[in-house]
């Protein structure tokens, strides 16, 4: 079975957590541990997210003094892909002794007139107070906003069209490497005026591009892994509850918050009205689980799952 799982960027980095390298490490190594349970016996992509690292990274370019001005957001991706991918690649080659890991840096196409650009909604960095908040809009000309009770830099997410490595990564899979790539959506770029590829300053939902990517990749399940349970209904009230089984359709009649659960749940919805398979997002420590059917948040076609002869 080929699995392509989107690890949140929680997973690397936990709330209220410094964003120091050995967390974010340790984190990884119990990241592995449970991805390594599936790729034992499946093929398997990693995707991961990037936001609390890329907003760390731009802070920093921000105040250093030899910028003439701080690295645009399509290179503190970059930076970012390549220091998770180095994390995750050693991590997974130590769990699985003898299995080839690949790490990719890639590019995600968006296009330059996508609506995005002028309503910038993807929280990137750390939260702050509100006084805190708009002192720093003001300084570096960012656009911040509301999120739960702290306040969080905004950039344009544009839709993503396509990975641009896709036949590349579709290549290693086939000759059975465990591939890391697409890590916090992909390096955005578009198409210029002359045709080449060009970084824009922007950040691409990686629960968007991870299930473009599994329905190009032709994956049978698409997680997005986290660090809650699953989905839940009126999140956060008495009437909390818990949705183990559901279809696309059940799922988009509920309201999810847009900077949290609405991408992911958007992302899974898409995958399964496309291809037919299975999409489910739950905790991390649980992807075993959740294949099983004994975990998160399955969505399917019909709301059932497992089907005949899957273990």
């Amino acid at each position: 079975m080929r699995i392509l799982v989107a690890l949140g960027g929680n997973a690397l980095l936990r709330r209220g957590q410094r964003p120091d390298a050995e967390a974010q490490r340790d984190n990884v190594l119990t990241a592995a541990a449970s991805l390594a349970k599936l790729a034992v016996r499946h093929e398997l992509i990693v995707t991961h997210g990037n936001g609390p690292q890329v907003g760390v990274l731009a802070l920093e370019s921000a105040h250093d003094p030899e910028l003439s001005r701080p690295y645009p957001l399509d290179t503190i991706g970059a930076e970012t892909q390549g220091m998770i991918g180095y994390w995750l690649l050693q991590a997974l080659q130590n769990a699985l002794p003898g299995r080839q890991v690949a790490a990719l840096v890639n590019q995600t196409l968006v296009s330059a007139v996508d609506p995005a650009f002028d309503d910038p909604a993807k929280f990137v960095g750390q939260g702050y107070e509100k006084e805190e908040a708009e002192k720093l809009a003001a300084r570096y000309g960012w656009t911040v906003k509301q999120d739960g009770d702290r306040w969080r830099r905004v950039v344009p997410s544009p839709v993503p069209q396509r990975v641009v490595e896709t036949r590349l990564i579709r290549r290693l899979v086939r000759d059975g490497v465990l591939t890391i790539c697409a890590g916090g959506g992909g390096i955005p770029v578009i198409r210029n005026e002359v045709g080449l590829l060009q970084g824009i300053e922007a950040v691409v939902d990686k629960d968007l591009t991870a299930a473009l990517l599994a329905e190009a990749l032709e994956a049978d399940v698409f997680m997005s892994l986290t660090d809650v349970p699953g989905v839940a209904r009126n999140f956060g009230t008495p009437r909390q509850e818990e949705i183990a089984r559901t279809t696309p359709h059940e799922l988009r009649a509920e309201h999810f918050p847009a900077g949290s659960m609405g991408p992911k749940v958007e992302a899974v919805a898409r995958f399964v009205e496309t291809t037919g398979d299975m999409a489910a997002i739950g905790r991390l420590e649980d992807a075993a689980r959740i294949l099983e059917g004994t975990a998160g948040t399955i969505v399917t076609p019909g709301g059932t799952w497992p089907p005949d002869g899957v273990p």
